[in-house]
């Protein structure tokens, strides 16, 4: 039945999606890569049946894994950092507009966070009863980063700055190792602004997001292991000694 297809979709579908994201597929191929695991759920079944009786075409079977699709990275939302959840969900409705300072408080107070810890920590921009999202920018206090513990939001945004601005992969190498234990959720997180940018046709904050995770993977092959780091320091230590 449809819904044994869309139970089958939603147990099985995420490991391959996650085995994709870690494979480094690009934002923008994983609508297309999808197809192929949700097809074969959909064909290993002699016919799938609406609850009518009539067989569940093709096109209903791709919507529904379309669906699967958002749903995954829905679902990763739960491991972000408070203040990055409801910068999700307030770009999801507002974009980079100005909304009033009332809605914001009420979606900060279900995200477990409020308007004034969300300012402080530089997701956004408070003024004249008005709030908007900020892209990245250093907090007001100029307080020194710590990217081990910036809101992913942020992070997402000043990395795909790095990329944009600076020169790709041999730019952003060096900052990799900085978002430590925080660098999946980062990465997932801009899997995730893609597939929201894309669908409200926001075609430049898309492409941005999907050039910052296609860069992922060459600057990490130009980022020296933690093994190589002590090697490295082990070797300039040597070197010293063995001038004195």
């Amino acid at each position: 039945t449809r819904r044994d297809f869309v139970t089958a979709l939603k147990v099985e579908l995420p490991a391959a999606l996650q085995a994709m994201q870690k494979g480094h597929v690009a934002p923008v191929d994983m609508a297309q890569a999808a197809i192929g695991p949700g097809m074969a759920i959909y064909t290993r079944y002699q016919q799938v049946l609406e609850a009518n009786g009539e067989e569940l075409p093709v096109r209903t079977a791709l919507s529904l894994i379309n669906q699967a699709l958002d749903a995954y990275f829905e679902d990763q939302d739960g491991e972000l950092d408070p203040e990055s959840r409801w910068a999700v969900a307030w770009f999801e409705q507002y974009g980079f507009e100005a909304a009033p300072y009332g809605a914001a408080d009420v979606m900060a107070r279900a995200k477990n966070t409020s308007v004034d810890a969300l300012v402080r920590a530089g997701v956004v921009h408070s003024q004249a009863g008005e709030v908007r999202l900020g892209d990245g920018a250093a907090p007001a206090d100029g307080a020194d980063e710590d990217w081990a513990r910036v809101p992913a939001w942020r992070s997402v945004h000043q990395l795909a700055r790095v990329v944009k601005d600076k020169g790709g992969a041999g730019a952003l190498a060096p900052l990799l190792p900085k978002l430590g234990a925080r660098a999946d959720s980062v990465r997932e997180l801009a899997y995730r602004l893609f597939a929201l940018s894309d669908r409200k046709g926001w075609a430049d904050r898309a492409y941005e997001y999907n050039t910052l995770v296609a860069t992922w993977p060459m600057a990490l092959a130009q980022t020296p292991s933690p093994q190589q780091t002590r090697l490295a320091l082990e070797s300039d230590g040597g070197d010293d000694d063995g001038g004195q």
